[in-house]
């Protein structure tokens, strides 16, 4: 199957790769219920990572975060990042990364132009709409604050109920209405909409090759699957 994918990935002028936690998981990153250790195990994540949570306790979540920040610099992009990496840049304009990871992986594998779907977790923006005083006036603290107006700065990540970035969600779709050969690696196929784009790529014509260890609900669209680890199975496709 192996040869059959790397002739695919060959004639493809357009290839989109979706990833997500498992990806990352072969790294060591903490899943987001196991970031939950030490102090944090009374809290259920889910509680932690919202608009709401971040304002009613903004001291408590933006701790939370600093915690799986620590735990993410910890770890390293795996063979799997380096893979993509290295294909993106030996052949420009041919792949499109799409990832639903907040961690930063594959920009530190060198895939600087990856569309972030919910974010980067290393990154920080304005809570409230920026004012003119906010940029030259951050002041220090749990979570910075604006010393003036008193905007805080929170974690540049999606949060439950929120959208996802509108640029980067409508380039992911297009690359995946576009793309001859779309690679679905360590994902569950479960949060949407960004599952939702192997479907787009199925329904517009694109090849889906399905990359990980376990069975997904996006089996179904795939023209093959391979139940392997990412570190193992994209260096041998991608060399």
């Amino acid at each position: 199957m192996h040869e059959t994918v790397r002739g695919w990935i060959h004639e493809a002028r357009s290839i989109a790769v979706l990833t997500g936690a498992g990806m990352s998981a072969e790294s060591g990153v903490p899943t987001f219920r196991a970031a939950q250790t030490g102090l944090w195990s009374q809290f259920n994540p889910q509680d932690l990572a919202t608009e709401a949570a971040f304002r009613a306790h903004p001291q408590r979540v933006w701790d939370w975060y600093a915690h799986r920040r620590e735990m993410i610099a910890a770890v390293q992009p795996n063979a799997g990042h380096k893979a993509l990496a290295s294909f993106a840049e030996r052949h420009p304009g041919r792949l499109t990364l799409i990832t639903q990871n907040v961690d930063g992986l594959h920009q530190r594998a060198g895939q600087t132009d990856a569309l972030a779907l919910h974010g980067n977790i290393a990154e920080d923006r304005w809570l409230d709409a920026l004012r003119s005083c906010c940029a030259e006036n951050i002041e220090a603290g749990h979570p910075p604050r604006c010393s003036v107006c008193g905007n805080l700065r929170r974690p540049a990540v999606v949060w439950f109920g929120e959208s996802l970035p509108a640029d980067a969600l409508e380039a992911a779709e297009n690359a995946s209405r576009q793309c001859e050969l779309m690679l679905v690696v360590g994902t569950s196929g479960e949060v949407y909409p960004a599952a939702g784009l192997a479907f787009t790529a199925h329904q517009s014509g694109g090849r889906v090759v399905v990359i990980n260890p376990e069975h997904t609900p996006l089996d179904a669209v795939a023209e093959l699957c391979l139940h392997e680890p990412a570190a193992v199975c994209l260096p041998a496709l991608l060399a």
